[in-house]
Protein backbone atom coordinates (compact mmCIF):
# COMPACT_ATOMS: atom_id res chain seq x y z
CA UNK A 1 0.00 0.00 0.00
CA UNK A 2 1.63 3.26 -1.02
CA UNK A 3 2.29 6.51 1.99
CA UNK A 4 -0.79 8.44 0.02
CA UNK A 5 -3.32 5.57 0.77
CA UNK A 6 -2.43 4.98 4.61
CA UNK A 7 -2.70 9.24 4.54
CA UNK A 8 -5.56 9.40 3.53
CA UNK A 9 -6.89 5.96 5.01
CA UNK A 10 -5.53 7.93 8.49
CA UNK A 11 -7.08 11.46 7.64
CA UNK A 12 -9.04 13.60 9.97
CA UNK A 13 -10.01 16.57 11.33
CA UNK A 14 -8.17 19.05 13.83
CA UNK A 15 -9.61 21.81 14.96
CA UNK A 16 -6.77 24.49 15.70
CA UNK A 17 -7.19 27.92 17.84
CA UNK A 18 -6.79 30.65 16.24
CA UNK A 19 -5.14 33.15 18.18
CA UNK A 20 -5.81 37.54 18.58
CA UNK A 21 -8.98 37.09 17.45
CA UNK A 22 -11.05 38.73 20.19
CA UNK A 23 -12.92 35.46 21.00
CA UNK A 24 -12.39 31.83 21.18
CA UNK A 25 -12.18 30.85 17.46
CA UNK A 26 -11.01 27.56 15.98
CA UNK A 27 -10.18 26.62 12.36
CA UNK A 28 -10.50 23.06 10.90
CA UNK A 29 -7.37 21.39 9.37
CA UNK A 30 -6.96 18.61 7.78
CA UNK A 31 -4.52 16.15 9.75
CA UNK A 32 -2.83 12.39 10.11
CA UNK A 33 -3.09 10.37 13.11
CA UNK A 34 0.86 9.27 13.57
CA UNK A 35 -0.85 6.46 16.04
CA UNK A 36 -0.64 7.06 20.11
CA UNK A 37 -2.66 10.56 19.96
CA UNK A 38 -0.11 12.28 17.83
CA UNK A 39 -1.52 13.62 14.60
CA UNK A 40 0.38 15.92 11.78
CA UNK A 41 -1.30 18.79 10.75
CA UNK A 42 -1.48 19.53 6.93
CA UNK A 43 -1.56 23.00 5.66
CA UNK A 44 -4.91 23.63 3.99
CA UNK A 45 -5.04 25.08 0.53
CA UNK A 46 -6.35 28.25 2.07
CA UNK A 47 -4.14 28.31 4.48
CA UNK A 48 -2.19 32.33 5.18
CA UNK A 49 -0.54 32.92 8.12
CA UNK A 50 -0.43 36.76 6.92
CA UNK A 51 -4.52 36.29 8.00
CA UNK A 52 -4.73 33.98 10.49
CA UNK A 53 -2.36 33.51 13.45
CA UNK A 54 -2.42 29.42 14.10
CA UNK A 55 -1.91 28.14 17.71
CA UNK A 56 -0.31 25.49 16.01
CA UNK A 57 1.33 25.87 12.49
CA UNK A 58 0.79 23.17 9.53
CA UNK A 59 3.27 20.81 9.99
CA UNK A 60 3.21 20.33 13.74
CA UNK A 61 2.69 17.52 15.03
CA UNK A 62 0.21 17.85 18.32
CA UNK A 63 -1.92 15.85 20.96
CA UNK A 64 -5.55 16.49 20.94
CA UNK A 65 -8.93 16.45 22.65
CA UNK A 66 -12.12 16.17 22.11
CA UNK A 67 -14.60 18.85 22.44
CA UNK A 68 -18.56 18.34 22.49
CA UNK A 69 -20.21 21.15 20.27
CA UNK A 70 -23.80 21.34 18.88
CA UNK A 71 -22.95 19.20 16.24
CA UNK A 72 -21.33 16.03 17.73
CA UNK A 73 -17.83 15.63 19.24
CA UNK A 74 -14.85 16.87 17.63
CA UNK A 75 -10.99 16.68 17.84
CA UNK A 76 -9.10 20.75 19.19
CA UNK A 77 -5.45 20.71 18.93
CA UNK A 78 -3.98 21.39 22.79
CA UNK A 79 -0.42 20.59 23.02
CA UNK A 80 2.65 19.78 20.71
CA UNK A 81 3.71 16.09 20.92
CA UNK A 82 6.98 15.23 22.04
Amino acid sequence: MSVEAVSSINQVTVYVRLLGEGTEVFRPSPAVALGEGVFRLIQPGDYDPEDEEWEFVPDSLVKTAPRQGTSGTYLVATSLAQ
